[in-house]
């Protein structure tokens, strides 16, 4: 059985299983899937990789490789997760190997160490902070908005439409899970969002000119992405602007609006429902860590509570 698998190639098998994501519309998962073949292509050294000559060894020698060019664990997690995809989807056609722990001990997790959120101070500069260049007052005028949106991700924003607007109320379905999104637009909101309307055209169906709403299928992901990369050097442009020092991007906004909310006291629930998310597993990997100050705060509070009680006592 197992010589007769050897005329199956790993390659092809990922170039068809890509093919059948782009005849979906799921371009972004498309490309993530491209982005992992190319990687382990790479590793491999050859176009040809015969599923019968994929092993633990050869999978834990690529997550060093990975490693080792300094990919994050959660990229590493990524590539891995779309090579035993196409693996089981192997297996399950006859073409790979039965191996039942042949993923066993690679990375498949999320580590959640990196801190994306930013300080309240630097928020405050870019949102507040005067800015001469019309073009990045346009930048901060979006990324005040997204935040006043319950942390909008930048692919809904750039995709919200006219027609989604009602009356006082922002009703849109989530591009990333379909999730239906109810969100009041406050009178500050409507300020900010008459200035940055005055850029689009009247003919698209847009309410923001990031996306020029001609293009379809693949094109139409191809304009997000040029459009999401240049909103992401617009905000590091801001940012060193407003003498801000972190690296600013469009997830820095998602992830300080659901830490602020942590930080005030909000309960995860209501923070999860804000965000849009399915689970609060996800909401969990957004937030960071409480911060110093607030943990002393908490700490010192929590041990007065006791010691000064007991001094009166006493």
């Amino acid at each position: 059985m197992r010589e007769n698998m050897k005329q199956y190639d790993f390659v092809k098998g990922m170039r068809r299983y890509i093919a059948r994501l782009r005849e979906q519309g799921r371009y972004s998962s498309a490309k993530s899937y491209q982005d992992a073949l190319n990687s382990f292509r790479r590793f491999c050294g050859r176009e040809v990789i015969p599923y019968t000559c994929m092993d633990k060894e050869m999978l834990l020698g690529y997550q060093d490789y990975l490693l080792d060019r300094e990919y994050s664990w959660n990229t590493v997690s990524t590539y891995m997760r779309r090579i035993r995809r196409v693996y089981g989807v192997a297996m399950e056609n006859g073409e790979a190997p039965f191996s039942r722990y042949l993923f066993k001990g690679i990375f498949m997790g999320v580590k959640s160490k990196q801190k994306k959120a930013l300080p309240e101070e630097s928020l405050r500069l870019l949102m507040t902070a005067p800015v001469e260049d019309a073009g990045l007052r346009d930048t901060q005028r979006a990324l005040c908005l997204m935040f006043l949106f319950c942390g909008m991700a930048f692919v809904d924003f750039a995709h919200l439409k006219k027609s989604d607007i009602q009356g006082d109320v922002l009703k849109y379905n989530r591009q990333k899970t379909g999730t239906p999104m109810l969100v009041e637009v406050q009178l500050v909101a409507k300020e900010l969002m008459a200035v940055l309307m005055a850029g689009t055209r009247q003919d698209s169906p847009y309410l923001f000119a990031f996306l020029s709403g001609t293009e379809t299928g693949e094109g139409a992901f191809r304009e997000y992405t040029s459009a999401l990369a240049c909103f992401n050097r617009s905000l590091k442009e801001l940012a060193k602007a407003c003498g801000v020092a972190e690296t600013v991007t469009s997830y820095s906004i998602r992830h300080s609006f659901a830490t602020t909310l942590k930080e005030q006291g909000v309960p995860i629930e209501m923070i999860s429902e804000l965000l849009g998310h399915q689970s609060i597993k996800t909401t969990q990997i957004y937030l960071k860590s409480f911060s110093v100050d607030k943990m002393s705060a908490v700490n010192k509070a929590c041990f007065e509570s006791i010691y000064n009680n007991v001094s009166k006592v006493g």
